[in-house]
């Protein structure tokens, strides 16, 4: 493992509009997952060597130092930019140590992950729901194992996180699936929609939160659609994405108004937040003023 300097580990959000998190923390650099449709593998984040996963170094210190520095309980997002259930984690521990040290500081979090290692540390994260908000987002593009196996080879598959999803409801901490990104032209059919709604409600989620198609930008977008011709040779998608897209940023799915309705009223049958606001009311609710904090 190489270890990168880092002299925070806590950084304020802008907004609190993304789950209602006011802070964000990665305890690793880059990711060796393989999704083809990474976007922190865009040049505007700098992550050089993608594929290989760094730890910053002295990092339980450093965050440590970042909590005790604090005025109030932070609530803290991990995993935006690198999973923080990496196979390194099995035996680093940096991610369990890190939450230990959220839970001592009162603090919440809300982790996002492709990993069911997260089901390791259902203890901790049981702790820090007994004061402060916890929210457990399982990324899951498409409840097909075959083809997750080509659009993220080297991360767990759709069914063990929904495996993974299963425990952690059943634990009685607030779960859910994000639903991002839904591929243009390869999941953006309704069955594919349905069969993660069904899968996730099946397995006890309270939130799906979708994003219906995906984004391109410079660095990324070179990689993704280099990589989709080589993961589905013959089919000619780089072309098809370039003539529907071009150097756009957000590339939604020809179909979002079509699926958007397909995913709602499934959702809505089955008792599944999908609104962001709702999200945020029903995993804060019962924290004091910490609510009124995340809609500032």
């Amino acid at each position: 493992m190489e270890y990168v300097p880092a002299k925070h580990l806590l950084h304020r959000s802008r907004s609190t509009e993304w789950f209602g998190t006011d802070h964000t923390m990665n305890i690793y650099r880059g990711c060796c997952h393989g999704c083809l449709y990474c976007d922190s593998r865009s040049d505007c984040y700098q992550v050089g060597e993608f594929d290989q996963v760094r730890a910053k170094a002295d990092a339980l210190r450093i965050l440590r130092d970042d909590l005790a520095r604090k005025v109030r309980p932070a609530f803290i997002c991990t995993g935006a930019m690198s999973d923080p259930y990496n196979p390194f984690e099995e035996e680093l521990q940096l991610t369990r140590h890190a939450l230990e040290l959220v839970d001592a500081y009162d603090c919440g979090v809300a982790i996002a992950t492709k990993s069911d290692l997260i089901v390791r540390d259902m203890d901790i994260l049981a702790s820090i729901q007994s004061h402060s908000p916890v929210i457990c987002k399982l990324t899951v593009t498409t409840a097909d194992d075959d083809l997750a196996a080509k659009i993220e080879p080297h991360a767990p598959p759709p069914s063990r996180r929904l495996a993974a999803l299963e425990k952690l409801s059943g634990a009685g901490l607030f779960a859910g699936v994000l639903l991002m990104p839904v591929l243009p032209f390869l999941e953006d059919s309704d069955q594919g929609v349905l069969a993660v709604v069904e899968s996730a409600a099946n397995a006890g989620a309270k939130f799906i939160y979708p994003a219906l198609g995906v984004t391109m930008r410079p660095g990324q977008r070179e990689y993704f659609l280099d990589s989709l011709e080589r993961a589905f040779p013959g089919q000619g998608l780089k072309a098809r994405y370039l003539r529907q897209y071009g150097d756009r940023y957000q590339c939604a799915s020809p179909r979002a108004r079509a699926l958007w309705k397909v995913f709602t009223d499934a959702c809505r049958q089955r008792g599944i937040l999908y609104d962001m606001r709702s999200i945020i009311r029903a995993a804060t609710l019962g924290y004091g003023d910490r609510q009124l904090t995340f809609f500032d």
